[in-house]
């Protein structure tokens, strides 16, 4: 049953991989020599009345190894458009179904941490530079990502180290967050740190991110629910501890129903959890950012 629910999931990835590929599709490694850089785009969902140009990098999940870019990726983008926030969906760099399947990053590098951070920066700092083309305000330029697609949003926002890349706020939606413990997502920490480094502790305390909350740490959105069967309900708890720890500005809505993966749509997920996308929106206008 597992294998099947595997092969569902490579089948659906497959055909929904050419999506993207659009004329308003961005190389944002192009010129830079990059390790498979060229396979990292940046899709432009522009909304037609956005007044106060605020903006947001789409990250979807896919436990590092795909990347779900239909269900999390241009819906979730579609949706920001049509609430007058200009959405731009990132494929940064994963794993691949190669790596999920045959583990050949036990002898070649193949694609792992830092080239996912590495791709989200990258992407923060090209759509600030280019904000007046997207009429946006680069001031107002958040990050939203999904299960792996959250862990990877929440990095970028702990380990920015210029203004160029930082977010100016962050929607971490039933996201991964610890690499430790029994509430780990194994799945993601393998894809992530590779075959070679997955055990080493020095690393999963590194991207652990309830470790590395830092004071001027972004305001933080975070859902999940109680019965997320993929990724432990308690990594978003670990997350809103460390956040209020710090004093962080953020909201943590913990929904009893809703399982995993349901992004933006209107039939998966249960009633209760579909309605964080009017909770986002209302807490966006509290920020004030």
């Amino acid at each position: 049953m597992i294998m099947i629910k595997k092969l569902i999931v490579l089948t659906l990835m497959l055909s929904s991989s050419g999506n993207l590929l659009s004329q308003n599709t961005v190389c944002i490694w192009d010129g830079m020599d990059v390790r498979h850089g060229k396979q990292v785009t940046l899709m432009p969902f522009l909304a037609d009345d956005n007044p106060d140009g605020t903006a947001v990098i789409v990250c979807p999940g896919g436990s590092y190894f795909w990347l779900d870019d239909v269900n999390e990726g241009e819906e979730v983008a579609e949706w920001f458009q049509n609430k007058g926030i200009s959405a731009f969906v990132l494929r940064y760099r994963a794993a691949g179904f190669g790596a999920f399947f045959w583990h050949h990053r036990r002898i070649f590098h193949g694609k792992q941490h830092p080239d996912m951070l590495e791709d989200a920066q990258q992407a923060i700092k090209f759509v600030k530079e280019h904000y007046a083309d997207y009429n946006i305000d680069p001031d107002r330029l958040g990050i939203v990502g999904f299960s792996a697609g959250g862990h990877l949003a929440l990095m970028t926002a702990c380990f920015s180290n210029t203004t160029e890349n930082r977010p100016a706020f962050v929607g971490a939606i039933y996201p991964v967050v610890t690499m430790n413990g029994p509430y780990a997502h194994e799945r993601s920490r393998r894809a992530l740190l590779g075959e070679r480094r997955q055990n080493d502790q020095m690393m999963r305390d590194s991207l652990s991110m309830e470790k590395h909350i830092p004071d001027d740490c972004p305001p933080v959105f975070v859902i999940n629910c109680l019965d997320d069967e993929t990724v432990n309900y308690q990594n978003s708890v670990l997350l809103d501890t460390a956040l209020s720890e710090k004093n962080i500005e953020h909201k943590y809505i913990q929904y009893k129903t809703g399982d995993h993966g349901f992004g933006v749509s209107e039939v998966f997920g249960t009633k209760e959890s579909r309605n964080w996308k009017n909770e986002f929106i209302k807490w966006l206008k509290e920020i004030h950012i």
